[in-house]
Parts: C-alpha cells; sequence; structure tokens
C-alpha cells in the first residue's frame, strides 16, 4: 500500500433513513431516500455526499493541472450523481456527469486540462472502470 496522507472517518447508522457524522463533526446530517428528483431540504443522501466530494477532489485536480501548465483559470465543478438501476443484478450502480465550467482558456484548452484532471484526480482514479462518468466541458 502506498504512503498514507492522512485518513478521515463518518460514521453512519440507519441506512439511508439514518445518520452520518463525520469524526470532526463539521458532517453531521439526517439521510433520507429520495423519491425520484425530490430531494428533501431537511436530509441529504449517500449520492448528495459522493458528489460534493468528487466535484471539490476535482475542480482542486483541475487547478491544480492548469497550475502545472501556467494556465490562470476560474472553475467551477458540478458533479452530478444519479443512482441507476443495475440490470446486472436488479440492484442499482452509480453514475457521475462532471459539468465543468472554465474561465481563462479557449475550448479546446479547457477540454485538455479536464482530461488531465480526470487522469490525476483520486475520485476520478477510484470510479474508472466501476462507474460511468462522463465529462462536460464549457469554456466562459
Amino acid at each position: 500500500m502506498a504512503d498514507k496522507v492522512f485518513t478521515t472517518k463518518a460514521t453512519a447508522n440507519g441506512g439511508r433513513e439514518g445518520h452520518v457524522k463525520s469524526d470532526n463533526g463539521v458532517v453531521d446530517v439526517d439521510l433520507t431516500m429520495p423519491s425520484g428528483d425530490d430531494i428533501p431540504s431537511d436530509a441529504s443522501n449517500p449520492e448528495q455526499l459522493f458528489a460534493s466530494g468528487y466535484a471539490a477532489c476535482f475542480d482542486g485536480a483541475f487547478n491544480l493541472m492548469a497550475s502545472k501548465n501556467n494556465e490562470e483559470v476560474e472553475s467551477e465543478t458540478e458533479a452530478a450523481v444519479s443512482l441507476l438501476k443495475d440490470p446486472n443484478d436488479n440492484g442499482f450502480q452509480l453514475g457521475v456527469q462532471l459539468n465543468v465550467e472554465v474561465k481563462g482558456v479557449d475550448q479546446s484548452k479547457a477540454e485538455e486540462l479536464v482530461e488531465k484532471a480526470h487522469d490525476f484526480c483520486p475520485y476520478s482514479k477510484a470510479t474508472r472502470g466501476n462507474v460511468d462518468v462522463s465529462l462536460n466541458v464549457t469554456a466562459k
């Protein structure tokens, strides 16, 4: 195993209708299963939490790649995480669409930097070959 940089923890109880709390208490939310795209305003869900982490990690990786390529950019990354029916076992699987808006470079350069970020981002590495991730890049 590679050298560990850090470890964080979160504890859940009650599953999708329960509660999750991070080791430092910053994440401390009730969970509920959404009905379609209707997400209650007083609770979260595992997909929303995963989307938050992936968006933050990817945007950081994107900005690092831009910096390494001497590009000054502003970016915003939205991770749209979907819970999908899995036809293989009649269960569920995840799908992700990363929507990245970039200011400071043209469309071609923005796409190049997003691809580099996708190769570098730990979440992208973890999902590669396991989760369908599509990239949607818009240069502004």
